[in-house]
């Protein structure tokens, strides 16, 4: 059963906020993964504190490098489940985690950050690890 709408409101207005769409619905989803070009960040929100305390933090940090993706999506697990199970399948070479990033060129995964990967780790260290991946996989000379 999903989380309550107004529950995850303020949770979902922090994504919006710092620029990414959300994907509420399978079609949603596969429009913008189905044939996707360019460089994008797919998060997988969720209500646990390591979304709350690190990976928001996190990603709005990240967001102001100057290498970025050129979209920025979000699904909610807990909320938006057949659009997060369906997200999921774009990047199913992966354990399903939330919160979780993974971003993408032209349709393929490039780079995938698993919850263990944010639980306990501070934003700042976190934002590094997205910026290098950032400037590794969507450079200027990539």
């Amino acid at each position: 059963m999903p989380y309550n709408p107004a529950l995850v409101a303020p949770m979902r207005d922090e994504m919006t906020d710092m620029g990414a769409r959300e994907l509420t619905t399978v079609a949603d989803v596969d429009a913008a993964l189905g044939d996707q070009k360019g460089t994008m960040l797919v998060f997988v929100n969720s209500v646990c504190g390591c979304a709350a305390g690190n990976a928001r933090p996190a990603l709005r940090t990240a967001l102001q490098h100057g290498v970025k993706p050129q979209q920025v999506v979000t699904v909610f697990a807990g909320q938006d489940l057949e659009a997060t199970a369906r997200a999921r399948q774009y990047f199913a070479d992966y354990q399903p985690s939330s919160p979780s990033i993974a971003l993408l060129r032209d349709g393929e995964v490039v780079h995938f950050v698993h919850r263990h990967q944010i639980e306990g780790r501070p934003p700042q260290a976190v934002a590094a690890d997205l910026t290098g991946a950032f400037d590794r996989h969507f450079g200027a000379a990539v």
